[in-house]
């Protein structure tokens, strides 16, 4: 029998411990012209035949009459997933609570089971009872958690269920989380909605970070660890995680960050280097320190293969540090760190070489184009660049509202931060919440680029461009007093960089790292000017259009090359007008983000995806 196979599929051993099973069916389908008519009334609630139903409960069936497994036609329509059927039951005075099958469930556990949510917010708003529990004493959120079903469990939170909520055994849907799905999520959601990481089960003293290393589950164990789980919690056995873990120290599937934090832990580097401040300073003033080492060994009078050693005996002290002070958590810091290295020390060199042999106009530009470049890059550093924030009550209320209007699909719901997501934007990995119209992230300036500083990184690209051309400009001329002054017409230019760099290696090596720069730098703004202009697009979108619905039939938001730069810059100039300011922090829909745009008609709106 259909109930008595599900039920014995989703049973668990009768231990107490989680077991593997996971109860999937195939539900009942049936084509448009299948003839119903001779459909039973629990056949044709399984087929969604809603006539039939229909047919059948005003003939005089009893909607709430059990078959011979206990089994409800409430439950039937739930687990599968007929809603339109499900309405009509309740309608007809269906008990949402009834309880059948062979784990004594109620049709809510039933739908539950199989995530479906449109099921469960039906009967939730019917009134069903989420804290019911089924013969092995699990809830819906146990279920839910049990089985991954992310939005379920976030649905039910936002209902009022108590994410701790014990089963009979103690387990929290956390723990379940932790040791039956290998993703992020529910874990990451659990704990996001206030769920304890240190509660722990009356039947081994096991915390979800226990349940999570037993199950070898590296994400739930990396999400737990990263969320302040303890690694000292001793279970009955007087088993820590740490215990747990020691044996598999370098195994590939536990992964970098949590081997760190064992070895931490377990003492295996001095208290002093494992202060998060330390590491901090050592990643940050390492690139300035290497960057000048490295020069003054070229501008040093040794022989090369001195120099070759020197070079080596740096690296060798780079990859030391990066074993005992470097810390991965801290890995995003170091390339504006090495940016920061490196134009210091050009302004150094500015001062103590460059500047004496250039010219005035030289001067005039390194000053007043150093202005701009260091506003634009503070704003772009520490200013905000469109991060979408809400209250938790906000919170809740988005995931009551977004379950019971169809769904939470992850182009609108971040499941992270928990909050609505406008047209156009993204949860950014790295610093972990959702901006405004992402661009990208951007390691050199550690931060998003989104709606609020976008306009501000290419102002900082473009003053840091042209601080580079004036600083090989002025190298040129200090070559030319310096180390060119004794060559004669004809030389090749190789004869002049031969010149320039035995004459004094530590400008040629600022040069060097000046002109890598400009190339790096001007290629990133010409593709940043190429998409705002010629694309009306953001890097993400670019990336990324075909996972966006509203770019299936092309851009919504180009409007022409001229009419593309003035809507970002915000300003009209020669006769194109420049769109009213969108707040794309609150622009939830395609209607809503483009109904201020409008589009050129359909021969000059060309259209890029």
């Amino acid at each position: 029998m259909y109930a008595l196979q599900m039920q014995i599929a989703c049973q668990s051993e009768g231990n107490g411990e989680p077991d593997d099973s996971n109860g999937v069916l195939q539900e009942p389908t049936r084509t448009a012209s299948q003839d119903c008519s001779s459909y039973d009334i629990i056949k044709a609630t399984q087929y969604g035949a809603l006539e039939r139903v229909s047919e059948l409960v005003e003939g005089g069936v009893d909607v709430n009459q059990p078959d011979a497994e206990t089994v409800t036609l409430l439950h039937w329509a739930a687990i599968n997933n007929r809603k339109e059927v499900v309405k009509y039951l309740i309608a007809k005075g269906a008990v949402v609570d009834a309880i059948g099958g062979l784990l004594a469930s109620t049709p809510l556990h039933w739908a539950t089971r199989h995530g479906h949510l449109s099921t469960v917010v039906i009967l939730m708003r019917a009134g069903a009872d989420p804290t019911l529990r089924d013969s092995e004493g699990f809830s819906c959120i146990h279920l839910a958690a049990q089985f991954g079903h992310t939005a379920i469990v976030a649905y039910l939170v936002a209902k009022g269920v108590n994410p701790n909520m014990p089963d009979k055994s103690a387990l929290t849907p956390l723990m379940w989380s932790a040791y039956k799905v290998n993703s992020l999520d529910p874990t990451r959601l659990l704990l996001t909605l206030g769920a304890s990481h240190s509660l722990t089960d009356n039947l081994h003293g096991n915390t979800a970070l226990h349940w999570a290393i037993i199950a070898k589950n590296n994400t739930a164990i990396s999400t737990l660890v990263q969320h302040g789980a303890s690694l000292d919690v001793p279970n009955f056995k007087n088993e820590t995680p740490q215990t747990l873990l020691g044996p598999h120290i370098g195994a590939a599937w536990l992964g970098h960050k949590v081997t760190q934090a064992i070895r931490e832990k377990q003492g295996r580097t001095r208290a002093w280097c494992r202060d998060k401040r330390v590491r901090w300073y050592c990643m940050v003033s390492t690139p300035f320190i290497v960057f000048y080492v490295i020069g003054i060994v070229l501008q040093s009078g040794l022989d090369y293969l001195t120099k070759l050693g020197a070079f080596l005996t740096i690296y060798i002290a780079v990859y030391l540090a990066n074993h005992i002070f470097f810390d991965e958590r801290l890995f995003h810091i170091l390339p504006m760190s090495i940016y920061l290295a490196t134009k210091m020390w050009i302004y150094a060199t500015w001062i103590f070489w460059l500047g004496v042999h250039a010219a005035w106009y030289l001067w005039l530009l390194l000053v007043g184009g150093s202005v701009p470049l260091w506003v634009c890059f503070l704003q772009s550093w520490r200013g905000d660049p469109g991060i979408i924030t809400a209250t938790q009550e906000d919170k809740l209320n988005t995931i009551i509202e977004l379950a019971e209007s169809g769904g939470f699909e992850p182009q609108w719901f971040c499941s992270s931060c928990l909050v609505r997501k406008p047209m156009r934007s993204k949860h950014c990995s790295t610093c972990d919440r959702c901006i405004a119209r992402f661009d990208h992230h951007c390691p050199w300036v550690n931060n998003c680029i989104g709606a609020h500083n976008h306009k501000y990184f290419l102002g900082f690209l473009a003053s840091l461009l042209a601080l580079c051309i004036v600083v090989l400009s002025a190298s040129v001329q200090y070559w030319q007093f310096e180390c060119w002054t004794n060559l004669t017409n004809g030389h090749s230019p190789d004869n002049y960089l031969v010149a320039a760099a035995t004459c004094d290696a530590w400008v040629t090596w600022v040069a060097a790292n000046t002109a890598l720069h400009s190339f790096w730098v001007g290629t990133l703004l010409a593709c940043q000017c190429y998409q705002i202009m010629v694309l009306g697009m953001t890097t993400n979108e670019r990336m990324n259009a075909g996972r966006y619905k509203h770019f299936k039939q092309g851009n919504p938001f180009h409007r022409g090359a001229l009419q593309n730069a003035a809507d970002f810059c915000n300003f009209s100039f020669c006769g194109v007008k420049a769109k009213p300011s969108s707040d794309w922090l609150h622009s939830f829909d395609l209607k809503q983000s483009i109904e201020k745009l409008p589009l050129l008609a359909a021969k000059d709106n060309f259209q890029y995806v």
